[in-house]
């Protein structure tokens, strides 16, 4: 028995630790299972409104396999420019840059829903305009509300025809104007149509004359885009200081790489390398924020 001890005992151990490591990567795979799903589900639960928004019928489970498809794509060809396998430092810089292009990757098809989003808004903002200005002409003319509401709809303009079509389904359904009214504002997160809502429901409540409010309504909503079209004016100067003093980082690496591409592979390829790339991606996205906070005036 003592002459097997020295045999047994380093593949007792061997396998002591084997087991503990096991169990150590079960738990930590479980873990990440489940944070999978989580960020599943909200990723999916957030597109999906943001496509409904937008009335686009398409599964958010598309859109959550195109990011990660995306995501794996950009790992692969940034590892490929970046890394070097032959190296400790070149695989950890290539590893590091494939993982913030994959997460850049996988979060672009929701920015791009988020993009798309803003700008249904500002063709909504300037639509209502007219809306507004046809719906005091129909209650000039002795049309009720939602009669006149009907003429909006009709027009067939998008998007502000498809949020007017929904409410007056509601209404049809029975929902109550009031609730009707409150859905369309959740919907749409416009000031200049929670303007409107709040006129129509104080019209309603205290008998007030629409055609006179919707029509200054529509004249604070041309002043005020009059004013924001100024502002944008004066402001384009920074804004363009801010994309090109942004852009001269990433050009003049461009034009390293083309001068000299083997001192900018070994500078990419190093650890102090990644890491002064990643200190300035932090720089650029700060300073990026600062401009847009300073040139961004709300009216």
């Amino acid at each position: 028995m003592d002459l097997l001890n020295p045999i047994v005992a380093p593949w007792l151990i061997a396998g002591l630790f084997a087991l503990c490591f096991g169990g150590l990567s079960w738990v930590l795979l479980q873990a990440l299972q489940e944070g999978m799903q989580a960020y599943q589900s909200a990723y999916e639960a957030d597109t999906a409104r943001h496509l409904s928004d937008m009335f686009l019928f398409i599964p958010p489970r598309r859109i959550l396999d195109i990011a990660r498809l995306s995501a794996l794509i950009a790992f692969v060809v940034i590892f490929l420019l970046v890394g070097d396998v032959t190296r400790p430092g070149g695989l950890l810089a290539g590893v590091g840059a494939g993982l913030v292009a994959a997460l850049v990757a996988l979060q672009a098809p929701r920015t791009i829903l988020r993009l798309l989003k803003e700008r249904r808004l500002a063709r909504f903002n300037d639509q209502l305009v007219d809306a507004l200005s046809s719906m005091s002409n129909a209650l000039k003319a002795g049309f009720s509300i939602m009669q006149a509401i009907e003429t909006v709809v009709k027009q067939g303009r998008n998007p502000i025809a498809q949020e007017f079509g929904v409410f007056l389904q509601q209404i049809r359904v029975g929902v109550r104007f009031e609730e009707a009214l409150a859905q369309l504002g959740d919907r749409v997160p416009s000031e200049d149509l929670s303007l409107m809502i709040s006129a129509i429901e104080i019209a309603r409540r205290t008998g007030g004359n629409l055609t006179e409010v919707f029509d200054k309504i529509a004249a604070t909503i041309r002043e005020r885009a009059r004013l924001e079209g100024k502002i944008r004016s004066l402001t384009a100067m920074g804004r363009l200081q801010g994309w090109v003093v942004g852009a001269m980082p990433l050009a003049l690496l461009v034009v390293l790489s083309l001068l000299d591409p083997v001192m900018i592979r070994q500078f990419v390829t190093s650890l102090p390398g990644v890491i002064i790339l990643g200190l300035v991606v932090l720089l650029e996205l700060a300073g990026a924020w600062f401009i847009r906070r300073i040139i961004r005036i709300e009216i």
